[in-house]
């Protein structure tokens, strides 16, 4: 009886979706290598410590940790236990410009319903309309379709995910929320479509006009029960440990400080060739596969005149994708207004209007010293900016100090409440994930790039494969967790 050969896998970056990636490979038998540039694993949602505190770096809030979720499912697959985490209830207070009153996105759903209708007066069947969406996409989404399919056995995976209340979602597939919006004679209220611009730029990177509204269905619906948006004790470096201990205890390997500036998959071995940031040495490695956990356009720049013309084309016309400047407080309690929910947003009035969304650590969370907290505040903002003339150092502080007269308006801060003060730009992003121009967050959820028009998982490279943000179904450790799952399918299947 012939033994099958332990196939050896490469996975390219250490965020959540390569780690979860690496994890369930060794687990099920696989030679894995994990290489990353950065010093410490979990890309976006890893951490750094100043002055005891410890600062999320990206990533904030989990989706999955309920049973049967994405996360639920891998940790049980691992053998796992679960991180530590209480839910974000509300999931987030959004502030409209001028309003001292937020609305509250509770994960009820009765005080989440009494709340919307309260705030947005006879948009009900809308709200109605969407939820039916939810549950419809949410089922299909749990029999593990393959999206996009490129060959037969992924077509095959997906037939078997359809049911008819799925085929009721078709007619969508081309709709974005604004053509909801119209549909429902809701188009010029301005109040609900602000509320949910701010809210869908967190999830899809784009405005409720250009949102797929399948996606967007799914993004303002996860936060309620029996689902959930969750704050991990501790950080959201958890993650990222649990992981790196399942792969280590299954035999796999993770070498940090290993920028990798190409990859080749020209024959039948895989390769991948690097840097050790440690000695300055080149190196190269060989495998049967190689999974690239980056963004697309760093995808195609690691294949470099290997990348197919079309697929590279595709990369290279798609509309730019989101940067984010964020600035990391460590404040006194004192600072945090009582009963401050974990999450929050703000939009400010005037004719550039920006908005933050903002992060605040709970007592007790591991993630500041008692009696102290951290406040981490985003906002997108224009890659160009940040890579054109102006003095960096300039506008840095500029931005900076913006976004904490912006927070004044709410926390408690002078020069007594706060203890340490950060920021990161695009350029941080880039310098310290690898990721292009500092991307945050994937391509956008349009209707051109979701779901069965999206960057699929199996690449037009044979044996080499894309997860992350990038892909079906899209941003978030749930979304790029989903994607891993789904590439070890395909790898298992090939």
């Amino acid at each position: 009886m012939l033994m099958k050969v332990r196939q050896k896998i490469i996975v390219v970056g250490a965020g959540i979706g390569g780690l979860t990636t690496a994890a369930l490979l060794a687990k099920r038998g696989y030679e894995v290598i994990v290489y990353d540039l950065a010093i410490v694993a979990g890309g976006c949602a890893s951490t750094f410590k100043r002055r005891g505190f410890t600062f999320d770096v990206g990533a904030t809030q989990v989706a999955g940790l309920e049973s049967g979720g994405i996360h639920d499912r891998i940790f049980k697959e691992l053998e796992l236990e679960h991180p530590e985490a209480t839910y974000c209830d509300p999931a987030c207070a959004v502030f409209l410009p001028n309003e001292n009153q937020p609305i509250n996105v509770w994960r009820d759903r009765q005080k989440w319903k009494l709340e919307r209708q309260r705030q947005f007066p006879n948009s009900e069947p809308f709200w109605n309309f969407l939820e039916d969406l939810f549950w419809q996409s949410w089922r299909f989404q749990s029999r593990d379709p393959i999206l996009p399919p490129r060959n037969i056995w992924d077509a095959w995976q997906l037939l078997k995910a359809l049911r008819i209340d799925t085929l009721a979602t078709v007619p969508y597939t081309f709709s974005t929320v604004g053509d909801a919006l119209r549909g429902f004679g809701l188009a010029s209220d301005k109040r609900l479509r602000t509320f949910l611009d701010l809210q869908l730029k967190l999830y899809s990177q784009v405005n409720a006009e250009e949102t797929a509204l399948l996606y967007a269905a799914t993004a303002l619906a996860v936060s309620q029960a029996p689902l959930g948006l969750f704050h991990l004790n501790g950080s959201m470096q958890v993650l990222s440990d649990r992981l790196i201990e399942s792969i280590e205890r299954d035999g796999g390997k993770i070498l940090m400080q290993h920028e990798v500036t190409a990859i080749r998959g020209e024959r039948k071995r895989k390769k991948v060739k690097g840097k050790n940031l440690k000695t300055g040495e080149a190196w190269s490695d060989g495998a049967d596969h190689v999974v690239a956990n980056v963004t697309v356009n760093n995808f195609v720049t690691l294949l470099g005149d290997e990348a197919p013309k079309g697929y590279a084309n595709r990369v290279a016309n798609l509309k730019p994708a989101s940067v984010a400047f964020v600035v990391y407080l460590g404040v006194v309690r004192a600072a945090i207004p009582d009963n401050c929910p974990p999450h929050l947003q703000f939009l400010e009035a005037g004719d550039k209007p920006h908005s933050l969304f903002i992060s605040v650590s709970k007592e007790g969370d591991g993630r500041a010293p008692a009696g102290k907290a951290t406040i981490i505040a985003s906002e997108f903002t224009d890659a160009a900016v940040w890579y054109g003339d102006e003095d960096y150092q300039e506008l840095k502080k500029r931005f900076t100090e913006r976004a904490i007269a912006q927070l004044s308006e709410y926390f408690y801060l002078n020069e007594q409440t706060i203890i340490h003060v950060e920021a990161a730009t695009p350029q941080t992003f880039a310098r310290y994930t690898g990721r292009d121009r500092g991307i945050v967050g994937g391509v956008g959820m349009r209707v051109s790039t979701f779901g069965p028009f999206g960057f699929a998982n199996r690449t037009p490279l044979k044996n080499i494969w894309l997860v992350g943000d990038s892909t079906h179904p899209g941003e978030g450790t749930a979304g790029v967790s989903y994607s891993a799952m789904t590439v070890v399918r395909q790898i298992e299947s090939a």
